[in-house]
C-alpha cells in the first residue's frame, strides 16, 4: 500500500479530476475502487490502490459522478453511485461526531450554554457549537459573549460558531452526548473538533465558514 500511494503522489496525483486544481490533502478527497466496482471515498487516505482526488466540495464530487470521472480517473470501469455527494457528507458528520466524543473525554469539548459562556469570556475556548435548531435567546447570549470577546483577543476577530445538526440529528450521532450548545477548548482533540468542522462547512458549500447555517444547508 506504501509504495502505492508513494506513486500515486510522485504522479501528481493530488490533483482534483474535476477542476484540475493542485491542493494539499486538507482540500481534497481522495476515491478508490471498491471491490464491488463501486466509488469509495477514503477520507483517511489509507485504503489500498489507485486513487483519485477531488475538491474538497460536494457540489464538486456531483459533478465527478455527472460527469463520470471517476472511471477514466481510476483507469477501471467504476460505478459511482448518484448519491456519493450526500455519502461523503455523512462521513464528515460521522467523523466530526466522532472527535468531539474524542475531544469530550480528554476534557476539551464542554456543554451547556453556562459553561460555553464561560468558555467564551475566559478566551478558552476555540469555537462554539449549537444544534441547528436552538432557541434564538441562547444562541444570541453566547453571540454576544463572542463579540464582546473579539476585542480581547489579540487578532480582535470572533471565534467561530457552527451549527451543523438538529438536535434530533446530534441525539442519533453522540446518544446521550447530544447537546444544544457546546465549544470545543484549547488540545489536539478540541483543534481536531474545529479543523473537522471547518472542513464540514468547506464541503456544504458555506461561503462563511462559522455563520450559523442549519444542517446540511448554506450560510446565508
Amino acid at each position: 500500500m506504501a509504495v502505492s500511494k508513494r506513486k500515486e503522489d510522485s504522479d501528481g496525483a493530488r490533483m482534483c479530476i474535476v477542476t484540475r486544481a493542485s491542493g494539499d490533502t486538507d482540500e481534497l478527497i481522495r476515491f478508490v475502487a471498491g471491490p464491488d466496482g463501486t466509488v469509495v471515498p477514503d477520507l483517511k487516505r489509507q485504503l489500498p490502490g489507485r486513487g483519485c482526488w477531488v475538491t474538497a466540495e460536494r457540489s464538486v464530487v456531483e459533478k465527478a459522478v455527472s460527469k463520470r470521472l471517476f472511471a477514466k480517473a481510476l483507469k477501471s470501469d467504476v460505478k459511482a453511485d448518484p448519491g456519493l455527494g450526500a455519502e461523503v457528507e455523512r462521513l464528515f458528520v460521522l467523523q466530526l461526531a466522532g472527535m468531539m466524543n474524542m475531544a469530550r473525554k480528554a476534557g476539551q469539548f464542554i456543554t451547556g450554554s453556562t459553561k460555553v459562556e464561560q468558555a467564551v469570556r475566559s478566551l478558552a475556548a476555540l469555537a462554539v457549537f449549537h444544534a441547528a435548531d436552538a432557541a434564538p435567546d441562547g444562541v444570541r447570549k453566547i453571540d454576544q459573549a463572542r463579540k464582546a470577546m473579539s476585542f480581547a483577543s489579540e487578532d480582535e476577530q470572533e471565534i467561530p460558531s457552527f451549527r451543523f445538526a438538529t438536535e434530533a440529528e446530534m441525539e442519533g450521532l453522540l446518544g446521550q452526548n447530544a447537546f444544544i450548545h457546546a465549544a470545543a477548548l484549547a488540545g489536539q482533540a478540541g483543534e481536531g473538533v474545529v479543523k473537522r468542522a471547518i472542513m464540514l462547512e468547506k464541503y456544504r458549500g458555506n461561503s462563511r465558514v462559522g455563520a450559523h447555517g442549519g444542517a446540511g444547508q448554506p450560510n446565508q
